[in-house]
């Protein structure tokens, strides 16, 4: 189980000090929602339910192989995006994730948390933007497939 809240950002700390990875994600179904995930070297193919803050996820490892023969499928554009990781108090990771491509200019932060009590009261730092949590529009399947929404 997921348990995460999504927050646009507009302006971020400088992120020299922290790790990052590139991604390349793709859907290969948007409901239910496949995702395949490059991120570095590893591939990943997941599935995730339906949901906002909380949904089941099943992530599973695969090979290039299998990655490339999967991405055919994809019925939609790919993300990329550079993610950085964060840390935040009490052991949390702020994952930043600053888009490219067909979304360039879209900078979006997740949470992810321990329980939904843990979600519920935690106090955004003040360079979160807008919490979309419960904003179907910014779920990374609708990005692929609509483009960043026109009103924020």
């Amino acid at each position: 189980m997921e348990i995460e809240r999504k927050f646009l950002v507009q302006d971020y700390p400088s992120l020299e000090a922290y790790s990052s990875e590139k991604i390349t994600q793709a859907y290969i179904s948007t409901d239910p929602v496949i995702r395949l995930r490059e991120m570095g070297n590893q591939y990943f193919l997941t599935v995730k339910s339906q949901g906002h803050m909380i949904r089941e996820e099943f992530e599973m490892p695969i090979t290039k192989e299998q990655y490339d023969s999967l991405y055919k499928k994809v019925d939609s554009s790919p993300i990329k995006k550079t993610r950085y990781f964060i840390p935040l108090e009490n052991q949390l990771t702020a994952e930043l994730d600053i888009y490219q491509g067909h979304l360039d200019g879209l900078c979006t932060v997740e949470v992810e948390f321990t329980s939904v009590a843990a979600a519920d009261s935690f106090k955004a730092p003040q360079w979160f933007g807008k919490d979309i949590t419960l904003d179907n529009r910014y779920k990374n399947n609708n990005l692929a497939t609509y483009g960043v929404p026109t009103e924020k």
